[in-house]
C-alpha cells in the first residue's frame, strides 16, 4: 500500500474517522496500531509475523535492562545479547546472499544464493529499536507499556522508511496529544504537508526516473555513455532521489499531523548545503543523527586524537553505506563520503583563520558540494562499478562529447564561425529532449531557490526537535518574492491552491504502481 494509491487514501481516511471518533486514548492507540499492522501486512502478509516478534523480542530485552539496572546488576551481556539479535535479524535478511556470493567471488567457489525475500522496513525498525535498547541501557527511558511500544515502533506513517524517531520524541506524544487534539488545525496543516510531498513524488521523482533509468540501465549494459548524457543522467538521477524521498518523509510528517503527532524533520534543503558536512546535517537527518549517536561517539568518536577521528567517520560512513543496500558501490559510496567528510575537516581546519566574502564562498561551496553529492550518487544508483565508471568516464568527456540536438539547433547560426576558428561540429545527440531538460531544470530551480517544508510552515511547528536545525539554517534570508508567498497560513485562498495541487497529482499519478526508492533499501 503505498502514500500515493488510492487505496492509501481510502485507507487514511477509513483509520482517520475512526480515531477521532473515539474518546479512550488507550482505544485510540489500539486503532493505530492495527492500522499500522494492516498497513504494513498489505505489502506481504508472512511479513506480518517478522516485525511482531521482532518487536516483542526487544521488547522482552528492554525489560530484562531495565530491571537489571533498577537493581544495579550488570547489563552489559543483555544489552549486547539485545543488539547481536537485532544485527543477526538483519543481517540474515539482507546481507546473506550478499555475503554468498562475496565468498564465491573470492574463493571461486558456487554457492548458491538462497534467495532470502527482504521484509519491508526491516532496516528501519531494526536501528530504531537498537536505538530504543541503548537508551534503556543508560537510563533515558523508564518502564513503558508494551501497546505505547508498539505503537512507537509499527507507526504507520513512518515506519516503512523512517524518519528513524527516538522514544523520548514519541512517548510524551502517545501520552498527550491524543488527549486534546487541534483536530481541525492538525487536519489542515497535515493535509497540506502530505500534498506538497505527493507533489514531489508524482509530479517530479516519477517523471525523472525514465531519464535516470535510461542512462543508468544503458551503462550496465556497457554502452559508452557520453559526457551530456551522462550528466543529464546524474542529474536526473539526484532530483529524483531527492523528490522521492524528501516526498515520502513530507507525505510521513503530514499524515502524522492528522492524528496530531510531530515527527522529526529528515530534510533540510540539502541540495543548498555548502560543505560535505552541511550536506550530512540536511540529508536523512535521522540516520546521520543515528550513526552519530550509537556508531561513531561509541567508536571513540574525536576523543582519541586525529588519525583516530579520521578512521571513525570512514568507518561509521562505510557502514552507513552498507546498511543502505547489501553491495559493493553502497560500501564505496559509504566510504567515499567518509573521505569527503575527512578532508571536509581538514580544509576547515586550514581556512578557520580565513576571511571569505559570503557573496563568494556561498555559491562556490554549494557548487562543489554538490558536484561531489552528484558523483557519489553515481556509485549509489549504479548496478556494478563497471557501470558506475562508465558514467563517471562520461561524465569527465572521456566517452566523446556529443552536442545535443537540441543543443545544435540554438548553435546552427554559429557552427560556420565555429569552422572558422578550428571547431568542427560534426552531429548531435539525439538522446535529450527539450522536455528531459525542463524536467532537470525546474527540478533544480525547486530544490535550490523554494523554500523546504520547515520554512513553509515554521509558524506551526511542523515537526520536533527544531533545534535540531543549526542555527544558520534558520537565518537564511528569502531571496525570492515568490518564497513569501509559498508560507503557509490558513486561509481559503491556501485551501484552494493546495486542493488544485492535489487534484493535479490523483490525475496524473494515482492508480500508477511506483514504489518510494527508500522502499528497497
Amino acid at each position: 500500500m503505498l502514500f500515493n494509491s488510492l487505496e492509501f487514501l481510502i485507507f487514511l481516511l477509513f483509520i482517520f474517522i475512526v480515531f477521532h471518533c473515539l474518546k479512550n486514548n488507550e482505544s485510540k492507540k489500539g486503532v493505530l496500531v492495527i492500522g499500522s499492522l494492516f498497513f504494513y501486512g498489505w505489502w506481504k502478509l508472512e511479513y506480518v509475523p517478522i516485525i511482531i516478534g521482532s518487536i516483542l523480542v526487544n521488547y522482552l530485552f528492554a525489560s530484562g535492562i531495565l530491571r537489571k539496572r533498577m537493581s544495579g546488576d550488570n547489563i552489559k551481556n543483555i544489552l549486547v545479547l539485545g543488539i547481536i539479535f537485532n544485527l543477526f535479524l538483519l543481517g540474515v535478511f539482507k546481507y546473506t546472499d550478499f555475503f554468498i556470493a562475496t565468498v564465491n567471488d573470492i574463493s571461486g567457489s558456487q554457492f548458491a544464493a538462497l534467495g532470502i525475500a527482504l521484509p519491508l522496513a526491516i532496516s528501519f525498525f531494526t536501528f530504531q529499536q537498537i536505538a530504543y535498547l541503548s537508551d534503556v541501557a543508560t537510563g533515558k527511558v523508564s518502564r513503558v507499556k508494551l501497546l505505547d511500544y508498539f505503537l512507537f515502533v509499527s507507526f504507520f506513517p513512518q515506519l516503512i522508511a523512517g524518519p528513524i524517531v527516538h522514544h523520548s520524541e514519541m512517548m510524551p506524544q502517545f501520552k498527550k496529544v491524543f488527549k486534546k487534539p487541534k483536530v481541525e488545525l492538525n487536519l489542515m496543516i497535515g493535509l497540506s504537508i502530505f500534498v506538497i510531498g505527493l507533489a514531489k513524488k508524482i509530479l517530479f521523482a516519477d517523471n525523472l526516473a525514465p531519464y535516470a533509468d535510461y542512462v543508468f540501465d544503458a551503462a550496465e549494459a556497457g554502452v559508452q555513455i557520453t559526457f551530456f548524457k551522462a550528466w543529464s543522467g546524474a542529474l536526473a538521477y539526484s532530483l529524483q532521489l531527492y523528490f522521492d524521498f524528501s516526498g515520502y518523509s513530507d507525505m510521513a510528517i503530514g499524515i502524522a499531523r492528522m492524528f496530531g503527532i510531530k515527527l522529526p524533520l529528515n530534510f533540510y534543503s540539502p541540495y543548498k548545503a555548502t560543505s560535505i558536512i552541511d550536506f550530512w546535517k540536511r540529508w536523512h537527518m535521522t540516520l546521520s543523527r543515528f550513526l552519530r549517536d550509537y556508531l561513531y561517539i561509541p567508536l571513540g568518536g574525536s576523543r582519541k586524537g586525529i588519525s583516530h577521528k579520521y578512521l571513525n567517520i570512514v568507518i561509521t560512513m562505510l557502514l552507513g553505506g552498507l546498511w543502505h543496500g547489501a553491495g559493493w558501490t553502497f560500501v564505496i559510496w559509504g566510504a567515499l563520503h567518509g573521505v569527503y567528510i575527512s578532508i571536509n575537516h581538514v580544509f576547515r581546519s586550514f581556512t578557520r583563520n580565513m576571511s571569505i566574502p559570503l557573496i563568494i564562498s556561498r555559491p562556490l561551496g554549494i557548487f562543489v558540494t554538490f558536484t561531489m553529492v552528484l558523483i557519489g550518487w553515481v556509485i549509489f544508483r549504479s548496478e556494478s562499478i563497471s557501470s558506475a565508471m562508465i558514467i563517471l568516464h562520461g561524465m569527465s568527456g572521456l566517452n566523446g562529447v556529443l552536442i545535443p540536438n537540441m543543443i545544435l539547433q540554438l548553435i546552427m547560426p554559429f557552427i560556420p564561425w565555429l569552422s572558422e576558428i578550428g571547431i568542427e561540429v560534426v552531429h548531435g545527440d539525439p538522446g535529450i529532449a527539450i522536455i528531459e531538460f525542463l524536467f532537470i531544470f525546474s527540478g533544480l530551480t525547486i530544490v535550490m531557490m523554494l523554500p523546504n517544508v520547515y520554512e513553509m510552515f515554521w509558524r506551526y511547528q511542523p515537526t520536533i526537535h527544531t533545534n535540531e536545525i543549526p542555527k544558520q539554517f534558520s537565518e537564511e534570508k528569502i531571496l525570492l518574492p515568490i518564497r513569501k508567498t509559498l508560507i503557509w497560513r490558513p486561509l481559503a485562498i491556501t485551501a484552494l491552491f493546495y486542493a488544485l495541487v492535489l487534484t493535479m497529482t490523483i490525475l496524473v499519478g494515482i492508480g500508477i504502481e511506483s514504489p518510494f526508492l527508500y522502499f528497497q533499501f
